[in-house]
C-alpha cells in the first residue's frame, strides 16, 4: 500500500486530560516497527472501561491518551519479522496480549501474559510506549490499544486474526465486552447446566454474562439492576427473573436467599461497584456458591465475613471472560457468524468518530446498551 514505511496523519479522539470532553485532532501515526503491524481501525464499540479511565481513575500519569479497546479493522501494513499477518487481513486488537512463550501463556489456568502493558500499570491503563503523536507530544496508547483512532499500532502478540466475511462493525465488541461477560460465565464461574444464576448490572457486559449462564444450561437466571426498563432486553439474552434493589426493603443478598431457597450456585457482578461485590458474594449459596467479580475498578478495597468463605462459597476474578486472545477470539466470530451466539442485539445506537462525546453522554446516562463508532469507510 501507498502508506507503508510511511508516517500517516489521521483522524483520532484525543482524551488530553481526565474528566474532560475528548477533542478530534489529527495525530500522527508511526509505521510499524519490528513485530508490529499498522492497522486501520473500521469500527469499534465504547465500554464502560473508557468511561473509567477518564473519570474515575484519573490517572495523571495516563494521559493524554487515544481511548477505545473494542474495535476491529484491517491490516494497513506489517513491520519487520511480521509473519502471520499480511495487509488486508482482517483483525481484532488485544487489550491481553498471547505471546504463547511466558509462563503464563503456556498455563491453561490463566488469559494472563508477561509480555502485556498491563502486567504492572494497571492503574495508567497504557505502555509508556506509543506511536502516536499529536501537536510533537507522545499520546499513550490507552490499554495498548486505541481503537478511536483511524489508525493504530500493535504487537502481533495483541492481534487475532478474523475470518474475512466477519461484519467489523460488529464483531469488534468481541474485543472487549461480549468476550469478558460471557466468558466469565462459561470459562471462570463455569455455570453447569441446571444451576441457578444471579447476574448484577445489565449493561453489555451483564447481558453478556446471562447469555452465558443461558448457553451453559443454567435453569434460573436472574438479573439485578436498578433501571428496570432493561429487563425487557435481559430477557431477550435468557433472563428468567428480575429484581430490582430499590424495590425492596431489605437487602438485595436476602431478597435472593430468599427466592432461591438459601442462596444462588452462582453470581456475577458486572458494575465495578466494590458494595456490588459484595452482595453477589453474599448472595450465593454457602457450601459451593462461586461469585465472580467482572466490572473493573482499581480504586477501592472490597470486604467480607471470613465465615463466607469458610463456609464453603469461592471467590473469583476474571479478566476478558479468562479467553486467552489469539486462540479464542476467532472462533468467537465463528461463533457469532454461525448463530451461536449475538451481537446484533447488544447494538442500541450507531454513531460516527465525531460523535465519540455524544456516546459518552449516552452511556453515563445508561441510555444504550452498545454504541458502535464507525472510525473509518
Amino acid at each position: 500500500m501507498a502508506t507503508a514505511g510511511k508516517v500517516i496523519k489521521c483522524r483520532a479522539a484525543v482524551a488530553w486530560e481526565p474528566n474532560s470532553p475528548l477533542v478530534i485532532e489529527e495525530i500522527e501515526v508511526a509505521p510499524p516497527q519490528k513485530n508490529e503491524i499498522r492497522i486501520k481501525v473500521i469500527a469499534t464499540g465504547l465500554c464502560h472501561s473508557d468511561l473509567y479511565h477518564l473519570f474515575e481513575g484519573k490517572h495523571k500519569d495516563g494521559f493524554p491518551a487515544v481511548l477505545g479497546h473494542e474495535g476491529a479493522g484491517v491490516v494497513e501494513s506489517v513491520g519487520p519479522g511480521v509473519t502471520e499477518f499480511k495487509p488486508g487481513d482482517k483483525v481484532i486488537p488485544l487489550f491481553i496480549s498471547q505471546c504463547k512463550e511466558c509462563r503464563f501463556c503456556k498455563s491453561p489456568k490463566t488469559n494472563l501474559c508477561e509480555q502485556s502493558w498491563s502486567s504492572d500499570r494497571y492503574a495508567q491503563m497504557s505502555a509508556t510506549d506509543t506511536r502516536f503523536t499529536c501537536r510533537g507530544k507522545p499520546i499513550l496508547q490507552f490499554m495498548g490499544t486505541s481503537t478511536f483512532s483511524e489508525y493504530t499500532v500493535m504487537n502481533q502478540i495483541a492481534v487475532a486474526k478474523i475470518h474475512n466475511d466477519a461484519r467489523l462493525e460488529r464483531v469488534c465488541l468481541l474485543g472487549c465486552g461480549i468476550s469478558t461477560g460471557y466468558g466469565a460465565a462459561i470459562n471462570t464461574a463455569k455455570v453447569e447446566p441446571g444451576s441457578v444464576c444471579a447476574v448484577f448490572g445489565m449493561g453489555a457486559v451483564g447481558l453478556a454474562a446471562v447469555m452465558g449462564c443461558k448457553s451453559a444450561g443454567a435453569s434460573r437466571i436472574i438479573a439485578v439492576d436498578i433501571n428496570e426498563e432493561k429487563f425487557e432486553k435481559a430477557k431477550v439474552f435468557g433472563a428468567t427473573d428480575f429484581v430490582n434493589p430499590k424495590a425492596h426493603q431489605k437487602p438485595i443478598s436476602e431478597v435472593l436467599i430468599d427466592m432461591t431457597n438459601g442462596g444462588v450456585d452462582y453470581s456475577l457482578e458486572c458494575v465495578g461497584n466494590v458494595t456490588v461485590m459484595r452482595s453477589a458474594l453474599e448472595s450465593c449459596v454457602k457450601g459451593w456458591g462461586v461469585s465472580v467479580l467482572v466490572g473493573w475498578t482499581h480504586l477501592h478495597d472490597f470486604s467480607a465475613r471470613p465465615i463466607q468463605l469458610i463456609a464453603g462459597k469461592t471467590w473469583k476474578g476474571t479478566l476478558f471472560g479468562g479467553y486467552k486472545g489469539k486462540d479464542s477470539v476467532p472462533q468467537l466470530v465463528l461463533d457469532y457468524m454461525a448463530g451461536r451466539i449475538k451481537l446484533d442485539e447488544f447494538v442500541t445506537h450507531t454513531m460516527s468518530l465525531e460523535q465519540v462525546n455524544d456516546a459518552i453522554q449516552l452511556m453515563k446516562t445508561g441510555g444504550c446498551i452498545r454504541t458502535i463508532i464507525n472510525v473509518s469507510k
